[in-house]
């Protein structure tokens, strides 16, 4: 099995809501992602920062220029300090609710051409400096979200992003192949997609808070290494797909709650003010 190591960059195709409906969701089926500018409000993306923040000081605070940054040793999921700040980060309702807002709800309505059925499963991304060879490897969520063709990701930093804190890449085009073969490796995950000897662009950019990357379930996409000294880069993510499409059962569990003892969905509802987005998908009819 063949990878290739030697890469070429090129910037996201940026996309606008000016253009029309149809033109996006050609330009999604296409590419296999679209990526819009500041689409979530800063203030917004400001809010959840400190709250996750709060979840994770004292390991991870702001600095001088208010941007997160590490306190003390580096760390990656599934480290003890990653356990001990993720229950936390976890039962965050606006953390969840993040997802469920309106205008969300719009944008994934855009590529799905339907009403849109939110993955419980949502996800917050730590990449600290120190810990190169540990960021996620060339993946598709169809494989390890076990998704059907209409799922898609949905992915936002909370703060502005720059090559060396480890921006998301993605394969353009990977979709159309399908589900491909996977081995095991190291990183966030522990397994890796095969990559094709011709496959050698990748799309990717700096991002900016609010900014919003909607990926296919077959899109191949990846992090790369958080080479600064100091800085934290964190962003949130969740999955989401038509109403009524498949979705595995492990989708409907938190995420990690399969390995960190104590969190379930009654510990994280626990502080809740309001139970509107708890057990919303119990009667969901897709289930498998």
């Amino acid at each position: 099995m063949k990878t290739r190591t030697i890469s070429t960059n090129m910037p996201y195709v940026v996309s606008s809501l000016d253009e029309d409906t149809r033109v996006l969701r050609e330009r999604f089926n296409d590419w296999g992602y679209l990526y819009i500018k500041r689409y979530i409000p800063l203030a917004d993306c400001e809010r959840l920062l400190d709250a996750v923040l709060l979840a994770c000081d004292p390991y991870i605070r702001r600095n001088a220029s208010s941007s997160p940054h590490l306190e003390g040793e580096p760390f990656f999921e599934t480290d003890p300090v990653w356990d001990e700040i993720y229950p936390k980060i976890q039962s965050l309702e606006a953390f969840h609710t993040f997802f469920h807002q309106q205008h969300v709800l719009n944008l994934m309505e855009i590529v799905t051409g339907a009403p849109v059925f939110v993955y419980p499963m949502k996800m917050a991304r730590i990449s600290t400096p120190g810990k190169i060879g540990f960021e996620t490897p060339p993946h598709q969520d169809a494989h390890s979200h076990r998704a059907g063709p209409t799922m898609a990701g949905f992915w936002v930093p909370l703060h502005d992003v720059s090559e060396p804190m480890g921006r998301v890449k993605v394969l353009p085009k990977s979709h159309k192949l399908g589900v491909r073969p996977v081995f095991n490796t190291q990183g966030v995950g522990g397994v890796q997609c095969e990559i094709y000897e011709n496959e050698t662009t990748w799309h990717v950019s700096d991002v900016e808070a609010g900014d919003v990357l909607i990926f296919h379930s077959c899109t191949i996409h990846k992090a790369e290494p958080n080479t600064t000294s100091e800085a934290v880069r964190i962003s949130v993510d969740t999955r989401f797909c038509d109403h009524g499409a498949a979705v595995f059962s492990t989708n409907l569990d938190p995420h990690h709650g399969w390995r960190i003892e104590g969190l379930d969905w009654p510990s994280i509802y626990s502080g809740w003010q309001n139970s509107q987005y708890q057990y919303y998908w119990r009667d969901y009819p897709g289930l498998f």
